[in-house]
């Protein structure tokens, strides 16, 4: 496998000095003449430390000036040292990026030698991580059956994604079956310190980018990094550097330390609910303080991870002992220990216990360990912590809202409302933490003991991030309680958390139907929101790996799981889940002794760069790949032909509003997503190609052909478009009057040349970084989003995409406009226009002037201005080429 090393040279290099006597050399600021950076939060010093590597003196002084002082008005760049895609995301992106290598064949631009072009210009891992569907589960054949189906249904995205892995330089593919991407970097792909230049002489703090909002959790490491959308991501990797303002960071000081019982999926659950109440929005979020030294790299991994949950940038964590440590527990070479230690003391990064500086922070808030207790989010938000006794209230409001009042669930001896469905051992955020996933299987190996079993309604399954995690358990003893449990090992992958959690049983599927219930998920993910998970659970709640087993042997959340019984032992007694909760020191024990360096290196020792099915699997090779036109996966991407999506100079006259949305509309709102149903716009289309009605897949399998996706928009049968009433789903107005999907309205107003705006709360386009939540708009003639705030991934991925977002002024709300059928919006924007310019909406009903609403543009800087009046980051870049 080919190893990645940056050549790029250094601007300053007389400001280099060795880190520590014979060790590579690293940035001097004090010979920059930076002042006050010691005072600065040390996620800033490791932007500033960008900043000085790539630009002249003067340019980086100023930028780094911006930085100090927090000037919104000065922006500032970012060029990140490698990238890591999974397939969801990597697959649209690459096949942007081999569509532009088609625009440039024949031109000027080739006959200069770009024949290559585009190309990656940092190292690039391209981990295939997000195909695992759980087609099968609870049994000893569910991995080879799931593996088989995987390669099988996602051929043509494989046989494009290996053709990726020759065609471009700069990027290496980890095949399916390795690992959800978050935790084999966590694990293997991260050394915190990297090296650079000309001979890889020089010593840096890592830095990355990832088109998956989780990429947060290597924040954990110390390593500055976070989720982009693959708009983004293409800049990033072509060598655009970002551009955004400089940061507000947020402090959060850790005091006291995790009470018994407690552990690190509660903490999160907790950091969620405090930092959505804090408001941390778009801020960088560091933690410091004297309880980061008690807790574990991988429990400070389980809260970095979530850090898009909680709205953040990203949530750094200082380097220290614990963080080097884990890299030797995790394999890695003793010499790189040491200089990870010297780069981090040499640039101001690393903590002492005891030892807190003060740090320029914007805001400080302190959280108190002590005060976290066993937990469970849901049923649709990550943020909605609850106690374990709040849970059963939680849902029966959620039946309420859904159902109208009626009887309570009921408790027997088959499904009913509240009845869990799914309980799924899943996802980056906890699988990549030892402790909760040995207490998970100490916890099964004493509900087995007590002669408990899983309800037989509930869909089981184990799906951890890495290889490592099953190698421990299966060396301490625990992998034979799952299985009986029937938490078996379905695969290495994202499954269940990002929603491929395949089909429920047949007897559960007609009960939920025939009888109209309410039923749930209960996973260890980080995402619980509508109509994420699965199309017929009216719910799902986070908890930890062993609450997720206990949920199982309930099978409903119409029980206290902390105080009710779960079940009936062997001896006829009931059994509660303090009889089989495991002690701490059984945990650390079984931690110490089976969770090792060794064991890390066997998982990665070999194979990471391929697999059996994945060398047996054809693949083209070539610079250009050769498109088949009946491909109903992998198309030719439409988006760098694209001309602007409106003239910046005019006014944008006359448009409808597609959908009104309310708060906290996520991106599995907005994107393509889940199972594609042969009855929505998507399936129909895919059927009337050839596609077998019963094997459609889902649309992430599709996010390659643009046309699919286009018509997957808004795909979610809990979206409640506020012109619709009384309706959820997939649905909107047409010119005419009357309900169709977004896509068919859309393609009405089309016909017209009626250009379209959306108009939202706050939040708008929360959740995953989608970079198809932007392109699907901008294919339905979306112009512009006018929201009351946005999420930040989201937000540049609309300017990406050549999409106005404007945002409302402070006070104003969507319920302000008071929008029917038949409205028309203007945007005035004035003469001029400059980065956050005012802008003038005025709304129109029947054909006069009702209303005026101020609002402003949500652009950051002149470069995402020009990005727009092109069209979007494609177009721009495919003129840069061209004039080079």
């Amino acid at each position: 496998m080919r190893h990645h090393v940056s050549t790029a040279s250094c601007a300053n290099p007389d400001l280099l000095r060795p880190a520590a006597p014979g060790l590579p050399s690293c940035l001097d600021f004090d010979a920059a003449g930076i002042p006050c950076i010691e005072e600065q939060p040390r996620s800033l010093r490791v932007l500033a430390e960008d900043i000085l590597y790539r630009l002249p003196l003067d340019q980086a002084r100023t930028q780094i000036e911006a930085l100090i002082t927090r000037d919104s008005a000065t922006p500032i760049t970012f060029a990140p040292q490698r990238a890591l895609l999974q397939d969801f995301m990597g697959v649209p992106l690459i096949a942007d990026m081999a569509s532009m290598r088609d625009a440039v064949a024949g031109t000027a631009a080739e006959t200069r030698g770009n024949s290559a072009w585009p190309d990656a210009a940092i190292p690039v891992d391209f981990v295939v991580d997000h195909s695992l569907t759980v087609f099968f589960s609870g049994n000893s054949e569910a991995l080879a059956l799931n593996r088989r189906l995987e390669m099988e249904r996602n051929r043509e995205r494989f046989q494009f994604i290996k053709w990726c892995d020759r065609a471009f330089g700069n990027m290496r593919v980890i095949p399916p079956g390795r690992g959800i991407m978050h935790q084999v970097n966590l694990e293997w792909l991260s050394h915190v310190v990297a090296l650079h230049g000309p001979g890889a002489g020089i010593a840096r703090p890592d830095t990355m980018i990832g088109t998956d909002s989780h990429t947060t959790m290597v924040n954990a490491l110390g390593i500055l990094g976070w989720g982009v959308g693959g708009i983004e991501a293409e800049m990033a990797i072509l060598g655009v550097p970002l551009v955004f303002a400089p940061p507000l960071v947020v402090g959060v000081r850790l005091a006291g330390a995790l009470p018994r019982g407690s552990n690190a999926t509660d903490l999160v659950l907790h950091m969620t609910e405090f930092l959505r109440g804090v408001g941390v929005v778009g801020a960088f979020v560091e933690f410091h303080g004297e309880g980061v030294a008690d807790l574990s790299l991988a429990d400070r991994a389980t809260i970095a991870n979530m850090a898009p949950e909680y709205g953040a940038t990203c949530a750094w964590f200082p380097i220290d002992r614990m963080t080097v440590e884990y890299l030797r527990m995790t394999g890695r070479d003793e010499g790189h220990l040491r200089l990870v230690e010297a780069v981090a003391r040499a640039q101001g990064l690393w903590q002492d216990p005891g030892v807190s500086p003060h740090l320029s922070f914007d805001e400080e808030h302190v959280f108190d360990l002590g005060t976290v207790e066993p937990s469970m989010s849901g049923p649709v938000r990550p943020e909605e912590r609850l106690s374990l006794a709040a849970v059963p209230p939680s849902f029966a409001r959620r039946l309420a809202e859904l159902r109208g009042p009626g009887p309570s669930p009921g408790i027997g001896d088959g499904p009913d409302h509240g009845a869990v469905v799914i309980a799924a051992i899943t996802s980056c955020t906890n699988t990549s933490n030892p402790e909760i996933m040995m207490a998970a299987g100490l916890l099964a190996r004493n509900a087995v003991d007590a002669g408990l079993r899983t309800k037989p309604w509930v869909k089981t399954s184990l799906a951890p991030g890495s290889r490592a995690v099953t190698d421990y358990l299966a060396a301490a003893g625990l992998m034979e309680a799952l299985d009986t449990l029937g938490f078996n090992l379905v695969g290495y992958g994202c499954g269940t958390c990002n929603g491929n959690s395949g089909p429920l049983g047949p007897e559960v599927t007609r009960a939920i139907e025939e009888r109209d219930l309410c039923t749930v998920a209960v996973l260890s993910g980080n995402r619980n929101f509508e109509g994420r998970i699965h199309p017929l659970i009216a719910g799902a709640y986070l908890a930890s790996p062993p609450l997720v087993v206990a949920a199982a042997l309930a099978g409903t959340v119409s029980l206290d799981l902390g105080a009710a019984p779960l079940g009936t032992g062997a001896d006829g007694r009931p059994v509660h889940l303090a009889d089989i909760w495991p002690e701490p020191e059984e945990i650390a024990d079984h931690v110490r002794r089976f969770v090792n360096a060794e064991g890390y290196r066997r998982s990665y020792a070999g194979g990471m760069g391929t697999t059996e099915e994945w060398e047996a699997l054809d693949a083209p090779g070539g610079l250009r790949f050769p498109w088949d036109e009946k491909s109903l996966f992998i198309r030719p991407s439409p988006f760098p032909g694209l001309g602007p999506a409106l003239d910046l100079a005019k006014p944008l006259r006359n448009a409808r509003v597609l959908l009104l949305l309310g708060d906290s509309i996520t991106t599995d709102h907005i994107s393509p997503n889940g199972a594609i149903r042969p009855d929505s716009p998507a399936g129909r289309a895919l059927i009337a190609a050839g596609a077998d009605p019963g094997r459609l897949g889902n649309y992430g399998a599709r996010r390659g052909n643009s046309d699919i996706c286009h018509r997957g928009m808004f795909d979610n049968p809990l979206l409640q478009n506020e012109l619709v009433s009384g309706q959820r789903g997939n649905l909107a107005l047409v010119p005419a009057g009357g309900v169709a999907s977004v896509f068919e309205a859309a393609e009405a107003y089309a016909t017209t040349g009626t250009p379209l705006v959306i108009v939202a709360g706050r939040n708008y386009g929360a959740g995953s970084s989608r970079d198809w939540a932007a392109k699907g708009l901008r294919l339905l003639g979306v112009k512009a989003v006018i929201a009351e705030s946005f999420e930040r991934i989201h937000r540049s991925n609309l300017v990406g995409m050549g999409v106005l977002p404007i945002v409302l002024t402070e006070g104003t709300t969507r319920h302000d406009f008071t929008l029917e059928h038949g409205d028309l919006i203007d945007i005035e924007l004035p003469e001029g226009l400059a980065v956050r310019a005012p802008v003038r909406l005025d709304l129109r009903r029947n054909g006069g002037h009702d209303a005026r609403f101020n609002a402003s543009l949500d652009v950051m800087a002149d470069a995402e201005l020009e990005m727009i009046r092109q069209g979007g980051i494609l177009p721009a870049l495919l003129a840069r080429a061209g004039g080079a």
